[in-house]
């Protein structure tokens, strides 16, 4: 899983110590700034580059973020396709790994379908 990703200049991660926290870095690392910080979206487990955005899974479902996460937008929360685990873009698509297999998102992780 994905903690840490590259945005051109800076770095963003999953806190090591809090989940719930998302930090950046723009001296490759050596220091972190809090870019978020909340409960709002649950604990993060997997962060992805797709496009302009930065796509992450949570334990509530899959967010959005086009500032660089600063602030999280709802891309889906439905537990029709079980919990959500893992996150990649794979050119205009996006896989994850979900507790109930693996889907396909055609649409920036707002609808999902499942892969055989």
């Amino acid at each position: 899983m994905a903690n840490l990703i590259n945005l051109g200049s800076e770095l963003l991660r999953i806190c090591p110590t809090s989940t719930n926290k998302i930090e950046a870095s723009t001296n490759g690392g050596k220091t972190w700034s809090t870019r978020y910080s909340g409960s709002s979206y649950g604990a993060f487990y997997d962060l992805t580059c797709f496009g302009n955005e930065v796509i992450a899974v949570t334990s509530k479902g899959v967010y959005g973020s086009t500032n660089g996460g600063r602030i999280w937008n709802s891309r889906n929360t439905s537990s029709s396709y079980g919990n959500f685990q893992s996150i990649s873009a794979n050119g205009a698509e996006l896989l994850a790994t979900t507790s109930k297999g693996l889907y396909v998102s055609k649409n920036g992780g707002r609808t999902w379908s499942k892969c055989n």
